[in-house]
């Protein structure tokens, strides 16, 4: 079945690990940097073996994108990807941090996220947000220093608030204060990375002690029946990305990957493509492994993509036009 006609929406993908490697090579000879030799193989793709390498390569390779027009080509150049392969809306994560590591100020950061999200509306017509994310494994003080930022810098773009990095780093609980400042005081709906390179107690954890309506990955939830029914009775949405389960490992092949589980199980997924250029795969790739390898039709497919818009973190105006441009009638928005 070819799926490129079918609309394609995506909740769960890290902006500065979108950049494939010619455009980190552009940026970096842009603001004369050096890159580490071996950040890339000698076929020039990026170069790492296990998840604690892929976030040293992912952290090298984000040194390059330091300037609000970085960040504003960045967002442009995946967004028009997206557009090309079918999708009508992305969230992109983005990270302060990374941005503050390599000089740059929150104001700016989001200023060029925002110029490039609005760009590629004009050009292509593809709605998008922007989630902002700590990192779980600089610490605590550093995430309540960007749930602090995101309060003193409102914008229409800005709509959620997360967390990734090392999930084994600390227990999500332990960023709750961060979490409800983004949720209570920023206005921000919420997701966090869970249940991926560590077990179904993670996920548990986040939704015990996070304002989070969405959980990143939440794959290992397979391994706990009673949590799977919490997620399900939850409405708890999943932001499932395969392909990147299996290059880093959480699972061998896609014959092991519980997508369809989850699925049967009552738990509402998405498909997503998380770091595209490192794991060599595509949002428009993502939903063809879901009809390859797991055999959704051009309707579950469909489907994927209207509980995407539902879970979306937008307004209920953009929403509404978002599931009219996929023929679709809206149904409840997600929240908690």
């Amino acid at each position: 079945m070819s799926t490129r006609t079918v609309p394609k929406a995506e909740l769960h993908v890290h902006l500065e690990g979108t950049a494939p490697p010619e455009l980190v090579r552009r940026l970096a000879a842009r603001n004369g940097l050096s890159l580490p030799a071996h950040l890339f193989t000698d076929a020039g793709r990026f170069h790492w073996t296990d998840f604690l390498h892929f976030l040293k390569a992912y952290d090298d390779a984000a040194q390059a994108i330091r300037t609000a027009e970085d960040y504003r080509d960045v967002t442009y150049d995946y967004l028009a990807r997206c557009a090309g392969e079918g999708a009508v809306y992305v969230e992109v994560m983005s990270s302060p941090d990374h941005a503050a590591l390599a000089g740059l100020s929150f104001a700016g950061h989001l200023e060029g996220i925002a110029e490039g999200i609005g760009r590629a509306r004009d050009e292509f017509g593809i709605e998008a947000r922007l989630i902002v994310t700590c990192v779980r494994h600089f610490g605590v003080e550093r995430a309540l220093e960007v749930a602090r930022a995101c309060v003193r810098h409102p914008h229409p773009l800005l709509t959620g608030f997360g967390m990734g990095g090392d999930e084994n780093a600390a227990p999500a609980s332990a960023f709750s204060r961060a979490f409800r400042i983004a949720h209570e005081e920023a206005g921000l709906a919420c997701t966090v990375h869970a249940g991926e390179a560590a077990g179904p107690d993670s996920v548990r954890d986040a939704l015990d002690g996070l304002p989070v309506s969405r959980i990143g990955h939440g794959v290992r939830a397979i391994e706990d029946p009673d949590l799977l029914r919490r997620i399900h009775e939850e409405g708890i949405v999943l932001e499932v990305c395969p392909t990147s389960n299996l290059r880093t490992r959480v699972y061998d092949s896609f014959a092991e990957h519980p997508l369809n589980r989850l699925a049967e199980a009552g738990c509402r997924v998405t498909l997503n493509s998380d770091d595209p250029p490192y794991f060599d795969t595509t949002v428009g790739r993502e939903y063809a492994v879901a009809a390859e390898r797991f055999g959704w039709d051009a309707a579950r497919l469909l489907e994927a993509t209207r509980t995407a818009i539902e879970a979306g973190f937008v307004d209920e105006a953009t929403r509404t036009r978002l599931m009219e441009r996929i023929g679709r009638e809206p149904g409840p928005a997600v929240s908690r």
